[in-house]
């Protein structure tokens, strides 16, 4: 049962942060869900590492567009 919820938190903060990612960087959802699903912190949030799950979706959007895509440009 814990990890259902768990499954079900990690799915409503990738909504959020793909949907906040897109309104961010005025793009569509499905080019955020690439970002997203091809980046670093996504691959974290599955790993749980550091329980990076549990930070403010926003804070990890910020951080997505500041460490990796930013970096790229």
């Amino acid at each position: 049962m814990a990890q259902n919820l768990e499954d079900i938190y990690v799915q409503s903060l990738e909504i959020n942060m793909i949907e906040y990612l897109a309104a961010r960087l005025q793009i569509d959802n499905r080019e955020a869900l690439t970002i997203y699903y091809t980046s670093k912190i996504c691959k974290q949030i599955h790993d749980g590492i550091y329980d990076i799950q549990y930070l403010d979706y926003k804070y990890l959007v910020e951080d997505l567009i500041e460490n990796e895509i930013e970096k790229k440009h």
